[in-house]
């Protein structure tokens, strides 16, 4: 992942599947194309899941970054 951080973070911790993903397709278009959305999980399906959606709706998976308190954030570009 490059050095961008997601103008979004939503926050999914102690959400469980397949939750922090409906937050994400609720969610992406509150980013500009182009621009990179965030979901912090705690639930460990999320690692696959996110980037799973990412390839069926066309968008680009960017990567993971920790999170303050070290959950994971899974990055996504908005293509459109």
């Amino acid at each position: 992942m490059t050095g961008d951080l997601p103008a979004v973070v939503l926050d999914c911790r102690g959400k469980p599947c397949p939750l922090p993903i409906i937050e994400l397709a609720r969610h992406i278009a509150d980013v500009p194309v182009g621009e990179l959305l965030g979901v912090a999980a705690t639930d460990a399906a999320a690692a696959v899941d996110v980037p799973a959606w990412c390839r069926m709706r066309g968008q680009e998976y960017a990567g993971e970054l920790a999170a303050h308190d070290g959950v994971p954030v899974y990055v996504v570009r908005r293509l459109g």
